[in-house]
């Protein structure tokens, strides 16, 4: 596990215990705890124990056991309505570069996760296109 952090990222310290957190639970590939500045009561961050600023660049052992854990950290805190983010890159608004999970319980309009969703109607040959072009690289 240690060959895979970075010594100067701050959830990789967090992993190895060098700098506390309230550990929510913890697995052989994966690290949970409650969020220093939540968004709501319970806000908890699900992080990989491999070192990757991006989803895209993580062995997929850790990834197939994140969405198990968020689901099993959202009925232990009895949210009925919260969000699952994940953001990858300074635009999409990753703020700490090591990839990492939001559980974010919904309790009501003015707290969790407030987001707006700029909906663009797209041509149905436009979609098509975008459909033959992503099915091509898989």
């Amino acid at each position: 596990m240690s060959n895979h952090l970075d010594d100067s990222c701050f959830f990789c310290k967090i992993t190895k215990g060098e700098i506390p957190s309230f550990k929510v639970l913890e697995t052989d590939l994966n690290f949970a705890f409650l969020d220093i500045g939540p968004l709501s009561e319970g806000h908890t961050l699900i992080i990989p124990k491999y070192h990757s600023a991006r989803m895209d660049e993580l062995p997929d052992e850790y990834l197939a056991e994140t969405l198990p854990l968020a689901k099993k950290i959202a009925k232990a805190l009895g949210a009925v309505d919260y969000n699952i983010l994940q953001n990858n890159g300074k635009i999409a608004h990753q703020h700490v570069f090591h990839v990492h999970f939001h559980v974010i319980p919904k309790p009501n309009e003015k707290e969790g996760l407030i987001i707006g969703w700029p909906r663009v109607e797209q041509p149905k040959d436009i979609l098509a296109k975008k459909l033959e072009d992503i099915v091509s690289k898989l």
